[in-house]
């Protein structure tokens, strides 16, 4: 079952017992949770009606003990336990023993009184096991992956909406490119832009420009976009900022290595047939920033993008041997693109 419909059940006041958490978006997998504690037991009760348990320290036994005993004062208690390690190929390291027969029992006779969560930080479950099969089987299996480049615009409007604030032309893109894929750090900077715009108030791309704080990598990727729209003063703005915050020039370098080599390999993985969730899988970055890196290669042929991480390459090397002034070599390199 997907999230939408146990999002439905829990409003409707109706959980399922057991929920089986995994995936690497651990932002959106604590909003769950959140949502979860919300919908079945009152912020009153949380302090004898919560109970949390980290399964490296803790055999399942106890937990579903804990599970099985009524709630004092309540009338539903929630049981969370995280690092369930042995729902995964991985192999546990601790000397905790989790019988998980005992799951298997427990799932067929739940106590109708507690929602028992498990979590595990891990990108699948090993379906060769018996638990992992019956979990799956009742449709309470969770993945929280990485959103989608279309997903990921959407969230960050819904979470504006909330807030009650909305973005202006161009501002979604804005903020996205600056702001970078955590959720967490997202979340935070759109609180900020909130607050400045007031409830009702519409943030722009020229708020998110001057507000948004961008990392050294996410101001290198800003600085790429700039040189593919050929924005050559706004990529040298950038450039100057970063050297002002004394960064150094290799590592300015190896971004901008790392960026235009994800040009090549989404251009020839997308020639290929790939989908952005494959793309994103085979170069290990998230699927906004191969959508981004897909619509900048398109400035580019396959040879000028390799003769491009060719001058780079060069470039390093004249820095490192001190062949190469490394601010001109900086320079040199956005103006000879950005034309």
């Amino acid at each position: 079952m997907d999230l939408k419909s146990i999002v439905k059940e829990l409003d409707k006041g109706t959980p399922r017992p057991v929920y089986v958490c995994c995936g690497t978006e651990k932002f959106r997998m604590q909003e769950f949770l959140q949502f979860v504690l919300n919908k079945c037991v009152p912020e009153e009760n949380r302090d004898f009606a919560v109970s949390r348990y980290d399964l490296t320290e803790t055999p399942l036994d106890d937990v579903l003990e804990d599970a099985g005993t009524m709630p004092f004062m309540a009338e539903r208690k929630v049981v969370i336990a995280s690092n369930a390690l042995f729902l995964t190929g991985a192999k546990e390291s601790g000397k905790i023993e989790h019988r998980t027969e005992k799951l298997l029992e427990y799932m067929k006779f739940p106590a109708e009184f507690s929602v028992l969560v498990l979590t595990v930080d891990a990108d699948k479950l090993d379906e060769r096991k018996k638990i992992v099969k019956t979990l799956k089987d009742a449709g309470v299996v969770l993945t929280f992956s990485p959103l989608t480049a279309e997903d990921l615009a959407q969230w960050v409007k819904r979470r504006a909406d909330s807030l009650g604030v909305t973005f202006g032309p161009g501002a979604v893109e804005a903020f996205l490119l600056s702001g970078g894929t955590n959720l967490q750090s997202l979340s935070s900077e759109l609180e900020k832009l909130s607050l400045y715009a007031g409830r009702g108030g519409t943030i722009t791309a020229e708020t998110v420009e001057q507000l948004v704080v961008r990392s050294t990598e996410q101001d290198v990727f800003v600085l790429i976009d700039d040189i593919v729209r050929l924005r050559k003063d706004r990529a040298l703005t950038i450039l100057y900022e970063l050297l002002k915050r004394r960064e150094e020039p290799i590592k300015i370098a190896m971004l901008m290595t790392r960026q235009f080599r994800m040009m090549l390999q989404v251009k020839e993985l997308e020639r290929q047939g790939y989908s952005q969730q494959q793309m994103a899988g085979t170069v290990g970055a998230h699927p906004y920033a191969v959508k981004i890196a897909a619509e900048q290669s398109r400035r580019f042929s396959f040879q000028q993008l390799a003769e491009i991480l060719s001058q780079l390459g060069d470039m390093d090397y004249g820095m490192k041997s001190g062949k190469v002034d490394k601010v001109l070599g900086l320079e040199m390199f956005i103006l000879k693109l950005a034309v």
